[in-house]
């Protein structure tokens, strides 16, 4: 048995295959994952039910497995009919679960219409679709370096 808290062997094992650099997208319910996947990257499915499991969730775990130098996060633009004025809430989270595990205190904002191209890359690994309600919950993170 495992004694860190990522159990999951799919994701365990993209992210063993994953080096410096590598993306990992962790997609909110509403995220389009599967047409949105790099030429090389996995899809893992966690969306059981309606808010089960959530960006959070899934970002707690993973930070405890693998270092992360870089975060980006879907912004809204203006003539979405889902605009924000303000951060979303979800952000004020996911900077504190970040910060805690030594990661970026800092979320990169990039435009909704720049952020499906952003993902569909080559250095995109892995996706994880959660069930997350929460909008503009997708957060694209970079995998750091392992110091020691």
């Amino acid at each position: 048995m495992l004694k860190h808290g990522l159990l999951h062997p799919a994701i365990l094992a993209a992210l063993g295959r994953a080096g410096h650099h590598a993306k990992v997208l962790i997609a909110d319910g509403n995220f389009p994952a599967s047409t949105t996947l790099g030429p090389r990257a996995e899809l893992v499915s966690l969306n059981l039910a309606p808010g089960v499991v959530t960006v959070a969730q899934v970002l707690r775990a993973l930070v405890g497995a693998v270092p992360f130098e870089e975060a980006y996060v879907m912004g809204s633009v203006a003539s979405d009919p889902y605009a924000r004025r303000t951060d979303p809430p979800v952000w004020k989270e996911f900077r504190a679960i970040l910060k805690k595990a030594g990661g970026p205190g800092t979320l990169q904002v990039v435009p909704k219409p720049d952020f499906y191209p952003f993902v569909r890359t080559a250095e995109h690994a892995l996706t994880i679709q959660t069930a997350d309600q929460a909008l503009f919950a997708n957060l694209l993170l970079t995998v750091g370096v392992r110091k020691g």
